[in-house]
Protein backbone atom coordinates (compact mmCIF):
# COMPACT_ATOMS: atom_id res chain seq x y z
CA UNK A 1 0.00 0.00 0.00
CA UNK A 2 1.33 3.24 -0.68
CA UNK A 3 1.94 5.88 2.15
CA UNK A 4 -0.59 8.84 -0.09
CA UNK A 5 -3.09 5.85 0.40
CA UNK A 6 -2.38 5.63 4.19
CA UNK A 7 -2.57 8.56 5.05
CA UNK A 8 -6.01 9.44 3.48
CA UNK A 9 -6.84 6.35 5.65
CA UNK A 10 -5.63 7.45 8.76
CA UNK A 11 -7.46 11.37 7.73
CA UNK A 12 -10.91 9.12 7.46
CA UNK A 13 -10.14 7.56 10.64
CA UNK A 14 -8.89 10.80 12.95
CA UNK A 15 -11.90 12.21 15.08
CA UNK A 16 -15.37 12.60 13.77
CA UNK A 17 -17.41 14.28 11.46
CA UNK A 18 -20.16 16.16 12.97
CA UNK A 19 -23.49 14.27 12.22
CA UNK A 20 -25.99 15.94 10.38
CA UNK A 21 -29.34 14.27 11.04
CA UNK A 22 -32.76 13.94 8.60
CA UNK A 23 -34.87 16.30 9.71
CA UNK A 24 -36.37 14.96 12.96
CA UNK A 25 -33.84 12.23 13.75
CA UNK A 26 -31.09 12.93 16.55
CA UNK A 27 -27.50 12.73 15.93
CA UNK A 28 -26.57 8.78 16.21
CA UNK A 29 -25.08 7.54 19.58
CA UNK A 30 -21.44 7.11 19.89
CA UNK A 31 -20.48 4.04 21.63
CA UNK A 32 -16.70 5.20 22.34
CA UNK A 33 -15.17 8.13 23.04
CA UNK A 34 -13.72 9.95 21.50
CA UNK A 35 -15.68 8.55 18.48
CA UNK A 36 -13.62 6.82 15.19
CA UNK A 37 -14.59 9.03 11.98
CA UNK A 38 -15.35 5.39 10.01
CA UNK A 39 -17.19 2.71 12.26
CA UNK A 40 -17.72 -0.91 12.16
CA UNK A 41 -20.70 -2.79 11.85
CA UNK A 42 -20.26 -6.47 12.86
CA UNK A 43 -22.81 -9.06 11.08
CA UNK A 44 -24.92 -11.26 13.49
CA UNK A 45 -22.53 -10.66 16.44
CA UNK A 46 -19.40 -12.24 16.69
CA UNK A 47 -20.75 -15.21 14.20
CA UNK A 48 -17.69 -17.18 14.18
CA UNK A 49 -16.83 -16.85 18.07
CA UNK A 50 -20.22 -17.33 19.53
CA UNK A 51 -23.70 -18.48 17.91
CA UNK A 52 -25.11 -15.44 15.61
CA UNK A 53 -27.56 -13.12 17.05
CA UNK A 54 -26.99 -14.54 20.91
CA UNK A 55 -26.62 -12.37 23.54
CA UNK A 56 -22.91 -13.71 24.01
CA UNK A 57 -22.31 -12.56 20.35
CA UNK A 58 -23.11 -9.35 20.94
CA UNK A 59 -21.38 -9.14 24.34
CA UNK A 60 -18.59 -10.24 22.15
CA UNK A 61 -18.77 -7.20 20.10
CA UNK A 62 -19.68 -5.01 23.37
CA UNK A 63 -16.25 -6.28 24.59
CA UNK A 64 -14.33 -5.74 21.55
CA UNK A 65 -15.00 -1.80 21.84
CA UNK A 66 -16.67 -1.95 18.18
CA UNK A 67 -19.47 0.75 17.68
CA UNK A 68 -22.40 -1.46 15.67
CA UNK A 69 -23.71 -5.08 15.72
CA UNK A 70 -25.93 -6.32 12.86
CA UNK A 71 -28.97 -8.57 14.06
CA UNK A 72 -31.88 -10.12 12.04
CA UNK A 73 -35.18 -9.45 13.55
CA UNK A 74 -38.34 -12.01 12.57
CA UNK A 75 -42.11 -12.70 14.49
CA UNK A 76 -43.08 -15.24 16.39
CA UNK A 77 -46.39 -17.38 15.88
CA UNK A 78 -47.86 -14.57 18.39
CA UNK A 79 -46.29 -11.55 16.61
CA UNK A 80 -43.63 -10.61 19.11
CA UNK A 81 -40.03 -10.20 17.59
CA UNK A 82 -37.19 -12.08 18.36
CA UNK A 83 -33.70 -12.06 16.59
CA UNK A 84 -33.00 -14.89 14.09
CA UNK A 85 -31.70 -15.02 10.70
CA UNK A 86 -32.76 -17.80 8.80
CA UNK A 87 -36.93 -18.42 8.53
CA UNK A 88 -36.79 -21.99 10.06
CA UNK A 89 -34.59 -22.53 13.57
CA UNK A 90 -33.46 -25.77 12.39
CA UNK A 91 -29.71 -24.85 11.78
CA UNK A 92 -29.30 -23.11 14.66
CA UNK A 93 -31.00 -24.55 17.49
CA UNK A 94 -32.13 -27.87 18.58
CA UNK A 95 -35.44 -26.80 17.08
CA UNK A 96 -37.65 -27.82 14.77
CA UNK A 97 -40.11 -25.63 12.11
CA UNK A 98 -40.57 -21.93 10.87
CA UNK A 99 -39.78 -18.99 13.16
CA UNK A 100 -43.29 -18.05 12.28
CA UNK A 101 -44.39 -21.45 13.57
CA UNK A 102 -43.81 -21.51 17.17
CA UNK A 103 -44.40 -18.62 20.19
CA UNK A 104 -41.85 -16.91 21.79
CA UNK A 105 -42.10 -18.83 24.77
CA UNK A 106 -41.40 -21.97 22.79
CA UNK A 107 -38.76 -20.52 20.72
CA UNK A 108 -36.83 -19.64 24.00
CA UNK A 109 -37.04 -23.21 25.01
CA UNK A 110 -34.83 -23.94 22.69
CA UNK A 111 -31.14 -24.57 22.79
CA UNK A 112 -29.46 -22.10 20.35
CA UNK A 113 -25.99 -22.74 21.68
CA UNK A 114 -25.10 -26.04 21.77
CA UNK A 115 -24.89 -26.24 17.92
CA UNK A 116 -22.06 -23.95 17.28
CA UNK A 117 -20.08 -25.08 20.80
CA UNK A 118 -21.29 -27.39 24.37
CA UNK A 119 -19.68 -24.10 26.08
CA UNK A 120 -22.70 -22.31 25.01
CA UNK A 121 -25.57 -25.13 25.92
CA UNK A 122 -28.43 -23.63 27.12
CA UNK A 123 -27.74 -20.29 25.24
CA UNK A 124 -31.49 -18.86 23.97
CA UNK A 125 -32.50 -16.83 21.52
CA UNK A 126 -32.99 -13.45 22.46
CA UNK A 127 -35.76 -11.30 21.31
CA UNK A 128 -35.73 -7.89 20.57
CA UNK A 129 -36.61 -5.88 23.42
CA UNK A 130 -33.59 -8.21 25.35
CA UNK A 131 -31.29 -7.26 22.94
CA UNK A 132 -32.20 -3.68 23.55
CA UNK A 133 -31.57 -3.91 26.90
CA UNK A 134 -28.41 -5.68 26.48
CA UNK A 135 -27.35 -2.89 23.84
CA UNK A 136 -28.56 0.22 25.88
CA UNK A 137 -25.42 2.65 26.06
CA UNK A 138 -23.15 -0.05 24.96
CA UNK A 139 -23.22 -0.37 21.64
CA UNK A 140 -25.63 0.65 18.31
CA UNK A 141 -27.79 -1.75 16.53
CA UNK A 142 -28.59 -1.81 13.04
CA UNK A 143 -31.64 -3.53 12.86
CA UNK A 144 -32.38 -5.78 9.38
CA UNK A 145 -36.32 -6.55 9.26
CA UNK A 146 -36.77 -9.76 7.82
CA UNK A 147 -40.49 -9.27 9.26
CA UNK A 148 -41.91 -6.86 11.57
CA UNK A 149 -45.36 -5.31 13.27
CA UNK A 150 -43.82 -1.49 12.37
CA UNK A 151 -46.57 -0.47 15.26
CA UNK A 152 -44.97 -2.49 17.96
CA UNK A 153 -41.58 -2.46 16.73
CA UNK A 154 -41.32 1.55 17.13
CA UNK A 155 -43.24 0.46 20.55
CA UNK A 156 -40.42 -1.57 21.70
CA UNK A 157 -37.38 0.82 20.21
CA UNK A 158 -39.05 3.75 22.13
CA UNK A 159 -39.89 2.02 25.27
CA UNK A 160 -36.09 1.11 25.90
CA UNK A 161 -35.30 4.40 25.32
CA UNK A 162 -32.59 3.56 22.33
CA UNK A 163 -34.01 5.86 19.65
CA UNK A 164 -30.68 7.02 18.79
CA UNK A 165 -28.55 3.63 18.67
CA UNK A 166 -30.68 2.07 15.86
CA UNK A 167 -30.70 1.73 12.09
CA UNK A 168 -34.01 -0.13 10.78
CA UNK A 169 -33.42 -1.83 7.67
CA UNK A 170 -36.17 -2.95 5.40
CA UNK A 171 -37.43 -2.38 2.18
CA UNK A 172 -38.95 1.75 1.16
CA UNK A 173 -42.45 0.55 1.78
CA UNK A 174 -41.92 -0.74 5.75
CA UNK A 175 -39.43 1.39 6.54
CA UNK A 176 -41.44 3.98 5.42
CA UNK A 177 -44.09 2.95 7.88
CA UNK A 178 -41.39 3.28 10.46
CA UNK A 179 -40.89 6.87 9.63
CA UNK A 180 -44.76 7.39 10.13
CA UNK A 181 -45.57 5.63 13.19
CA UNK A 182 -42.65 6.81 14.88
CA UNK A 183 -43.32 10.80 13.36
CA UNK A 184 -39.78 10.64 12.32
CA UNK A 185 -38.31 9.66 15.55
CA UNK A 186 -36.55 6.37 15.00
CA UNK A 187 -34.10 6.43 12.13
CA UNK A 188 -34.59 3.81 9.09
CA UNK A 189 -31.91 2.65 5.95
CA UNK A 190 -32.39 1.87 2.97
CA UNK A 191 -30.28 0.14 0.08
CA UNK A 192 -28.86 2.35 -2.66
CA UNK A 193 -28.04 1.66 -5.69
CA UNK A 194 -26.42 3.34 -8.74
CA UNK A 195 -28.89 4.11 -10.61
CA UNK A 196 -31.07 5.72 -8.24
CA UNK A 197 -30.73 9.69 -8.42
CA UNK A 198 -29.67 10.56 -5.18
CA UNK A 199 -31.84 13.86 -4.68
CA UNK A 200 -34.79 11.85 -5.72
CA UNK A 201 -34.16 8.89 -3.56
CA UNK A 202 -33.21 11.02 -0.29
CA UNK A 203 -36.54 13.55 -1.27
CA UNK A 204 -38.93 10.91 -1.63
CA UNK A 205 -37.55 7.96 1.49
CA UNK A 206 -35.69 10.52 3.70
CA UNK A 207 -33.30 8.20 4.96
CA UNK A 208 -30.67 8.68 7.42
CA UNK A 209 -28.02 6.08 6.45
CA UNK A 210 -27.96 4.12 3.39
CA UNK A 211 -26.55 0.57 2.84
CA UNK A 212 -24.15 0.47 -0.72
CA UNK A 213 -22.38 -2.48 -1.55
CA UNK A 214 -19.00 -2.67 -1.50
CA UNK A 215 -18.93 -2.36 -5.52
CA UNK A 216 -21.16 0.53 -5.59
CA UNK A 217 -19.37 2.73 -3.40
CA UNK A 218 -17.88 5.94 -4.90
CA UNK A 219 -16.39 9.10 -3.01
CA UNK A 220 -19.01 10.64 -5.54
CA UNK A 221 -21.58 9.05 -4.41
CA UNK A 222 -20.47 9.65 -0.17
CA UNK A 223 -20.03 13.34 -1.03
CA UNK A 224 -23.39 13.92 -2.68
CA UNK A 225 -25.09 11.41 0.49
CA UNK A 226 -23.02 14.08 3.43
CA UNK A 227 -23.93 16.81 1.29
CA UNK A 228 -27.59 16.14 2.46
CA UNK A 229 -27.21 14.60 5.93
CA UNK A 230 -27.46 11.31 4.92
CA UNK A 231 -24.52 8.90 6.20
CA UNK A 232 -23.32 5.68 3.93
CA UNK A 233 -23.15 2.31 5.12
CA UNK A 234 -20.59 0.06 2.56
CA UNK A 235 -21.35 -3.62 3.32
CA UNK A 236 -18.56 -5.60 2.67
CA UNK A 237 -19.64 -8.92 3.23
CA UNK A 238 -18.57 -12.88 1.52
CA UNK A 239 -15.62 -11.99 -1.02
CA UNK A 240 -15.40 -8.46 -0.53
CA UNK A 241 -14.38 -8.99 3.15
CA UNK A 242 -10.38 -8.19 2.44
CA UNK A 243 -8.43 -5.67 2.73
CA UNK A 244 -7.81 -4.41 -0.33
CA UNK A 245 -11.55 -3.84 -0.99
CA UNK A 246 -11.31 -2.30 2.56
CA UNK A 247 -9.17 -0.15 1.46
CA UNK A 248 -10.60 0.89 -1.44
CA UNK A 249 -14.05 1.78 0.15
CA UNK A 250 -12.49 3.90 3.21
CA UNK A 251 -10.86 6.02 0.93
CA UNK A 252 -14.62 7.01 -0.59
CA UNK A 253 -15.53 8.77 2.73
CA UNK A 254 -17.99 6.30 3.82
CA UNK A 255 -19.32 6.30 7.49
CA UNK A 256 -20.16 2.80 8.28
CA UNK A 257 -18.43 -0.58 7.22
CA UNK A 258 -20.39 -3.92 7.59
CA UNK A 259 -17.98 -6.66 7.87
CA UNK A 260 -17.40 -10.11 9.18
CA UNK A 261 -13.80 -9.59 10.14
CA UNK A 262 -14.11 -6.33 12.66
CA UNK A 263 -11.31 -7.48 14.73
CA UNK A 264 -8.92 -7.85 11.49
CA UNK A 265 -10.31 -4.66 9.88
CA UNK A 266 -9.56 -2.33 12.63
CA UNK A 267 -6.12 -3.72 12.33
CA UNK A 268 -5.94 -3.15 9.38
CA UNK A 269 -6.82 0.42 9.60
CA UNK A 270 -4.08 1.10 12.48
CA UNK A 271 -1.09 -0.85 10.91
CA UNK A 272 0.62 3.06 10.00
CA UNK A 273 -0.42 4.64 13.41
CA UNK A 274 1.53 1.32 15.26
CA UNK A 275 4.29 2.22 13.67
CA UNK A 276 4.79 4.97 15.35
CA UNK A 277 4.49 3.29 18.89
CA UNK A 278 7.61 1.28 20.32
CA UNK A 279 4.87 -1.01 22.10
CA UNK A 280 4.85 -4.38 21.00
CA UNK A 281 1.52 -6.67 21.20
CA UNK A 282 1.94 -10.58 22.23
CA UNK A 283 -0.91 -12.55 21.53
CA UNK A 284 -1.48 -14.98 24.09
CA UNK A 285 -1.74 -18.69 22.75
CA UNK A 286 -2.26 -17.05 19.53
CA UNK A 287 -5.60 -15.14 18.72
CA UNK A 288 -7.50 -17.14 21.37
CA UNK A 289 -10.53 -14.55 21.87
CA UNK A 290 -11.12 -15.43 18.21
CA UNK A 291 -10.03 -19.08 17.90
CA UNK A 292 -8.99 -22.45 19.22
CA UNK A 293 -5.77 -21.43 21.53
CA UNK A 294 -2.78 -22.55 20.06
CA UNK A 295 -3.60 -23.95 16.98
CA UNK A 296 -2.96 -22.84 13.37
CA UNK A 297 -6.38 -21.21 13.20
CA UNK A 298 -4.95 -18.95 15.97
CA UNK A 299 -2.19 -18.03 14.78
CA UNK A 300 -3.24 -17.07 11.09
CA UNK A 301 -5.76 -14.76 13.28
CA UNK A 302 -3.39 -13.43 15.26
CA UNK A 303 -0.58 -13.06 11.98
CA UNK A 304 -4.19 -10.93 10.33
CA UNK A 305 -4.00 -9.32 13.09
CA UNK A 306 -0.94 -7.60 12.46
CA UNK A 307 0.86 -9.58 15.72
CA UNK A 308 4.36 -8.70 16.44
CA UNK A 309 4.53 -11.83 18.90
CA UNK A 310 2.45 -15.08 19.23
CA UNK A 311 2.98 -16.79 22.73
CA UNK A 312 2.19 -20.25 22.41
CA UNK A 313 2.95 -23.42 25.27
CA UNK A 314 4.87 -26.37 24.27
CA UNK A 315 4.73 -29.79 26.02
CA UNK A 316 6.03 -33.18 24.93
CA UNK A 317 4.08 -36.63 23.81
CA UNK A 318 5.10 -39.94 25.54
CA UNK A 319 7.60 -40.26 22.61
CA UNK A 320 9.12 -36.77 23.06
CA UNK A 321 7.65 -35.05 20.06
CA UNK A 322 6.64 -31.19 20.40
CA UNK A 323 3.34 -30.41 20.53
CA UNK A 324 1.41 -26.95 21.56
CA UNK A 325 -0.54 -26.92 24.34
CA UNK A 326 -1.26 -24.62 27.29
CA UNK A 327 -2.05 -27.73 29.82
CA UNK A 328 -0.75 -30.91 30.69
CA UNK A 329 -4.31 -32.71 30.19
CA UNK A 330 -5.90 -32.57 27.05
CA UNK A 331 -9.55 -32.23 28.46
CA UNK A 332 -10.11 -28.62 28.06
CA UNK A 333 -8.95 -27.88 24.91
CA UNK A 334 -9.84 -31.04 22.74
CA UNK A 335 -11.89 -34.64 22.58
CA UNK A 336 -9.01 -36.38 24.67
CA UNK A 337 -8.67 -37.28 28.07
CA UNK A 338 -5.84 -37.61 30.05
CA UNK A 339 -2.06 -36.24 30.57
CA UNK A 340 -0.62 -35.10 27.24
CA UNK A 341 2.14 -36.77 27.93
CA UNK A 342 0.58 -40.35 28.67
CA UNK A 343 -0.17 -40.10 24.80
CA UNK A 344 2.13 -40.28 21.43
CA UNK A 345 2.14 -38.16 18.98
CA UNK A 346 0.09 -40.04 16.65
CA UNK A 347 -2.67 -40.91 18.71
CA UNK A 348 -2.52 -36.41 20.22
CA UNK A 349 -2.96 -35.65 16.06
CA UNK A 350 -6.44 -37.25 16.14
CA UNK A 351 -8.07 -35.59 18.18
CA UNK A 352 -10.49 -32.49 17.40
CA UNK A 353 -8.58 -29.33 19.23
CA UNK A 354 -11.58 -27.00 17.83
CA UNK A 355 -15.28 -28.01 18.33
CA UNK A 356 -14.57 -27.06 22.14
CA UNK A 357 -14.42 -23.51 20.85
CA UNK A 358 -16.78 -23.17 18.11
CA UNK A 359 -18.62 -24.86 15.11
CA UNK A 360 -16.30 -23.00 12.30
CA UNK A 361 -13.04 -24.51 13.94
CA UNK A 362 -14.71 -28.28 13.86
CA UNK A 363 -11.46 -31.06 13.25
CA UNK A 364 -8.63 -28.41 13.88
CA UNK A 365 -5.33 -30.52 15.10
CA UNK A 366 -3.32 -29.79 17.83
CA UNK A 367 0.13 -28.34 16.10
CA UNK A 368 3.44 -29.84 16.09
CA UNK A 369 6.17 -27.76 17.23
CA UNK A 370 7.47 -28.58 13.50
CA UNK A 371 4.59 -26.75 12.25
CA UNK A 372 4.15 -24.08 14.06
CA UNK A 373 7.92 -23.47 13.41
CA UNK A 374 6.95 -24.13 9.61
CA UNK A 375 4.14 -21.67 9.65
CA UNK A 376 5.22 -18.48 11.71
CA UNK A 377 8.38 -18.18 10.23
CA UNK A 378 9.10 -14.60 9.05
CA UNK A 379 5.47 -13.77 9.74
CA UNK A 380 6.16 -12.55 13.68
CA UNK A 381 8.47 -13.04 16.20
CA UNK A 382 7.69 -16.17 18.99
CA UNK A 383 7.08 -15.89 22.65
CA UNK A 384 7.96 -19.70 23.62
CA UNK A 385 6.80 -20.53 27.23
CA UNK A 386 8.95 -23.74 27.21
CA UNK A 387 6.11 -25.34 29.53
CA UNK A 388 7.83 -29.03 29.13
CA UNK A 389 10.51 -29.24 26.59
CA UNK A 390 14.08 -29.63 27.28
CA UNK A 391 16.12 -27.03 26.51
CA UNK A 392 18.32 -28.62 24.56
CA UNK A 393 15.73 -29.57 21.94
CA UNK A 394 13.89 -26.37 22.18
CA UNK A 395 17.58 -24.91 20.96
CA UNK A 396 18.07 -27.66 18.18
CA UNK A 397 14.51 -26.60 16.73
CA UNK A 398 15.01 -23.06 16.63
CA UNK A 399 18.25 -23.46 15.30
CA UNK A 400 17.11 -26.04 12.68
CA UNK A 401 14.37 -23.24 11.52
CA UNK A 402 16.58 -20.53 11.58
CA UNK A 403 14.43 -18.61 14.22
CA UNK A 404 17.11 -17.93 16.88
CA UNK A 405 17.16 -14.43 16.46
CA UNK A 406 13.45 -14.50 16.01
CA UNK A 407 12.32 -15.84 19.76
CA UNK A 408 12.22 -14.86 22.88
CA UNK A 409 11.99 -17.65 25.76
CA UNK A 410 9.94 -17.80 28.45
CA UNK A 411 10.93 -19.86 31.86
CA UNK A 412 12.54 -19.95 35.31
CA UNK A 413 15.71 -18.86 35.97
CA UNK A 414 17.35 -22.43 36.08
CA UNK A 415 16.39 -23.21 32.94
CA UNK A 416 17.19 -20.42 31.12
CA UNK A 417 20.78 -20.66 32.53
CA UNK A 418 20.34 -24.04 30.99
CA UNK A 419 19.51 -22.51 27.67
CA UNK A 420 22.29 -20.04 27.73
CA UNK A 421 24.75 -22.45 28.52
CA UNK A 422 23.66 -24.63 25.13
CA UNK A 423 22.63 -21.36 23.09
CA UNK A 424 23.83 -17.88 24.39
CA UNK A 425 21.66 -16.31 21.56
CA UNK A 426 18.38 -17.51 21.90
CA UNK A 427 17.00 -14.44 24.12
CA UNK A 428 15.70 -15.34 27.61
CA UNK A 429 12.96 -13.81 29.99
CA UNK A 430 12.06 -15.15 33.32
CA UNK A 431 9.54 -13.81 35.35
CA UNK A 432 9.82 -10.55 37.37
CA UNK A 433 7.84 -11.18 40.04
CA UNK A 434 9.07 -8.53 42.50
CA UNK A 435 11.24 -5.37 41.86
CA UNK A 436 13.83 -6.44 44.17
CA UNK A 437 14.71 -9.75 41.80
CA UNK A 438 16.18 -7.69 38.85
CA UNK A 439 19.65 -7.67 40.14
CA UNK A 440 19.85 -11.32 40.63
CA UNK A 441 17.93 -12.17 37.55
CA UNK A 442 20.41 -10.07 35.45
CA UNK A 443 23.34 -12.05 37.18
CA UNK A 444 22.24 -15.56 36.82
CA UNK A 445 19.86 -15.66 33.61
CA UNK A 446 21.24 -11.94 31.19
CA UNK A 447 18.01 -11.21 30.35
CA UNK A 448 17.11 -9.92 26.71
CA UNK A 449 13.33 -8.87 28.59
CA UNK A 450 11.75 -9.68 32.09
CA UNK A 451 7.94 -10.52 32.39
CA UNK A 452 6.69 -8.24 35.02
CA UNK A 453 3.67 -8.60 37.15
CA UNK A 454 1.10 -6.52 35.81
CA UNK A 455 0.25 -5.25 39.33
CA UNK A 456 4.14 -4.10 40.05
CA UNK A 457 4.79 -2.08 37.08
CA UNK A 458 5.34 1.31 37.29
CA UNK A 459 7.02 4.44 35.37
CA UNK A 460 9.92 3.68 37.97
CA UNK A 461 10.63 -0.20 37.45
CA UNK A 462 10.74 0.46 33.90
CA UNK A 463 13.24 2.80 33.37
CA UNK A 464 15.16 0.95 35.67
CA UNK A 465 15.06 -2.01 33.79
CA UNK A 466 16.10 -0.07 30.56
CA UNK A 467 18.75 1.70 32.54
CA UNK A 468 20.10 -1.79 32.80
CA UNK A 469 19.58 -2.90 29.05
CA UNK A 470 16.65 -5.23 29.71
CA UNK A 471 13.48 -4.94 28.32
CA UNK A 472 9.56 -4.83 30.12
CA UNK A 473 7.29 -7.24 28.74
CA UNK A 474 4.24 -7.93 30.50
CA UNK A 475 1.09 -10.29 30.79
CA UNK A 476 -1.70 -7.72 30.54
CA UNK A 477 -4.44 -10.31 29.97
CA UNK A 478 -7.45 -9.04 30.94
CA UNK A 479 -7.23 -5.20 31.60
CA UNK A 480 -8.55 -2.53 30.11
CA UNK A 481 -8.09 0.49 27.79
CA UNK A 482 -7.19 2.65 30.69
CA UNK A 483 -4.80 -0.10 31.88
CA UNK A 484 -3.41 -0.26 28.80
CA UNK A 485 -2.78 3.45 27.52
CA UNK A 486 -1.01 3.85 31.20
CA UNK A 487 1.55 1.05 30.61
CA UNK A 488 2.33 2.66 27.27
CA UNK A 489 2.77 5.88 28.49
CA UNK A 490 5.04 4.47 30.90
CA UNK A 491 7.45 3.20 28.52
CA UNK A 492 6.48 -0.68 28.41
CA UNK A 493 8.36 -2.81 25.25
CA UNK A 494 5.12 -5.53 25.20
CA UNK A 495 1.99 -6.46 26.36
CA UNK A 496 0.51 -9.66 26.33
CA UNK A 497 -3.17 -10.14 25.97
CA UNK A 498 -5.97 -11.91 25.24
CA UNK A 499 -7.88 -8.47 24.14
CA UNK A 500 -5.71 -7.19 21.23
CA UNK A 501 -8.70 -4.59 20.48
CA UNK A 502 -8.53 -2.69 23.69
CA UNK A 503 -4.65 -2.67 23.17
CA UNK A 504 -5.19 -1.32 19.82
CA UNK A 505 -7.81 1.40 21.23
CA UNK A 506 -5.24 2.41 23.98
CA UNK A 507 -2.53 2.43 21.18
CA UNK A 508 -4.91 4.63 19.54
CA UNK A 509 -5.74 7.01 22.46
CA UNK A 510 -2.01 7.25 22.82
CA UNK A 511 -0.20 8.41 19.69
CA UNK A 512 -0.72 11.48 18.80
CA UNK A 513 -1.86 12.64 15.12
Amino acid sequence: MQRCNLVMLMALFAGAVPSVPTSGVEPLFEPIEPPRRVQLMLHRGALRQAPENTAPAIQHAIDDGLEWVEVDVRLSRDRQHVLVHNDAVDQVSNGHGRVADLTLAELQKLDAGSWFAPRFAGTRFLSLAECLALAKGKINLYLDIKAADPRRLVDEIRAAGVERQVLVYDDAAAVAEVRRISEVTVPIMLKWRPGDAIETFVRQHQPTAVEIDAADVSTEACQEFHGVGVKVQAKTLGDDDRPDVWERVLSTGVDFLQTDRAEELLAFRLRELRQRTPVKIAFHRGAKRYAPENTLAALEKAIALGADFVEFDVRLTSDKQAVLLHDATLDRTTNGLGPVAALALADVQKLDAGSWFGQPFANARVPTLDEFLTAIRGRAKLYFDAKNIPPEQLAEALARYGLVDDTVVFQGPAYLAKLRAIEPRIRRMPPLYRPEQLDKLIETVAPYAVDAAWENLSAELIARCHERGVQVFSDGIEESVADYARAIGWGIDLIQTDHPLRVLRAVELSVKP
